[in-house]
């Protein structure tokens, strides 16, 4: 069944660091780390993401038309040699179990559709005389990867396809479903998401359901929030100032539409060692401002958080981005969150977001989208917001003057958040 949670996720994926290559040693320990030192803060999703099934992989790239492993019921299952205790049968069960004696939740990658190998080879479907072949959409592909052919909602055995592959993941005990290729498809795979939709929701579990890639489609919001929990607003999203920059905007676009159990997703967040597959000593090339600004806006506009930094090999820069207790709970309790102007203020583009706290009192995030270091002044009626007791910046601690204005330093793509109370 789709995720009753109301609170938008927190969690680490392994796409930033080592794309299709990831293995179960390498889930276990940031799984280990997690529980150890982010869980108390509200982290909790371990994802295993894209060909895990693959027996090859070995980075970001994919190998085209390559062999994968699979049941005899067209059914993708991890490849043993990357993910050991899949042996026998056992699927990511055992890894799951781990995960969740930690005291966290497991979650896993697919892609829409059926394997193009049982398409090929015409394999059984589970509960159903139809085959591979006679549900497959064959003129359906994905255009950055060759594993997959659609399936035809409108065929017999469609359904039961659907529902036996997250039978399956509900017996591994799975809680969290990344679904590829799907969220920019709308509106010609928009009868295929449905029965996705449907089919997890039919299941004995309780799972997060997360549309990739992005962009998303504002005119199909309706949709995403009927189907899924969070979809992507943006392709894959890197460590890049362009990138960031570009995302205000999507944010504008999509804040309205976050709410209870249904949230935009600005994609994962690039902090620390990324790219481990082909350097190790890769880190993110964000400034230490730029984080925070990230962090800042992700949070007050109540986006998904899923870092995608190796986390065992942290540092107390990065930790510290990620324990700060009061962002954590702006993006919590952040309701109504929405860009209140964007200015150009001694040459420098500035830019401000407020927010409702759910327990009272209200968010201001400041923030620098220029070259240079600045200062500002400006009313909290902007924010229309007529008197305050307290104001105290999150990154910092520190209280500010109460007064009807606030008097901002900043520098250069930084940013910083107020609580008003």
């Amino acid at each position: 069944m789709l995720s009753k949670s109301k609170s938008s996720p927190r969690g680490w994926n392994s796409w930033d660091c080592y794309g299709a290559s990831v293995t179960e040693e390498i889930v276990r320990k940031n799984a280990e780390f997690m529980a150890k030192h982010l869980k108390e803060y509200g982290w909790e999703y371990i994802v295993v993401d894209i060909q895990w099934y693959e027996p090859d992989a070995d980075s970001h790239e994919y190998h085209p038309f390559t062999e994968l492993c699979m049941d005899e019921y067209s059914r993708l299952i991890p490849d043993e040699n990357r993910f050991p205790s899949a042996a026998n049968g056992k699927g990511f069960a055992p890894l799951a179990e781990y995960v969740h004696s930690l005291g966290l939740k497991f979650g896993i990658h697919i892609m829409r559709g059926i394997p193009r190998q049982a398409v090929h080879r015409n394999t059984a479907i589970l509960n159903s005389k139809k085959t591979a072949r006679q549900i497959a959409k064959t003129d359906s592909i994905c255009h950055w990867n060759t594993d997959m052919y659609g399936v035809d909602p409108e065929k017999e055995g469609a359904k039961e396809y659907y529902e036996s592959l997250f039978s399956l993941y509900a017996s591994w005990g799975v809680d969290f479903i990344k679904c590829d290729d799907i969220a920019r498809e709308l509106p010609h795979e928009e009868s295929e998401l449905i029965l996705l939709s449907d089919s997890l929701k039919g299941c004995d579990r309780e799972m997060v359901f997360s549309l990739s890639p992005g962009p998303a489609l504002p005119e199909k919001a309706q949709i995403y929030k009927d189907t899924a929990n969070m979809w992507r607003i943006t392709d894959d999203f890197w460590d890049t100032w362009d990138a960031l920059y570009d995302m205000f905007s999507r944010c504008e676009t999509w804040c309205i539409h976050s709410g209870a159990g249904h949230f935009p997703d600005a994609d994962m967040l690039p902090i620390g060692p990324l790219r481990q597959n082909y350097d190790k000593n890769d880190r993110t090339h964000f400034t230490k401002d730029e984080q925070i600004t990230m962090l800042s806006l992700w949070s007050i506009f109540r986006s998904p958080l899923m870092i995608g930094g190796e986390m065992t090999r942290f540092d107390e820069f990065t930790m510290s981005l990620i324990t700060n207790r009061d962002i954590l709970k702006m993006h919590e309790n952040a309701r109504h969150a929405h860009p209140v102007w964007r200015k150009e203020i001694d040459n420098i583009e500035h830019i401000l977001w407020t927010a409702v706290g759910k327990e009272g009192g209200s968010y201001l995030a400041v923030f620098n989208a220029g070259e240079k270091n600045s200062q500002i002044t400006f009313p909290l009626s902007d924010a229309e917001i007529d008197s305050v007791k307290s104001i105290r910046e999150l990154w910092s601690g520190e209280e500010a003057a109460v007064s009807d204005s606030i008097t901002v330093s900043l520098n250069s793509h930084g940013a910083k958040v107020y609580y008003l109370l």
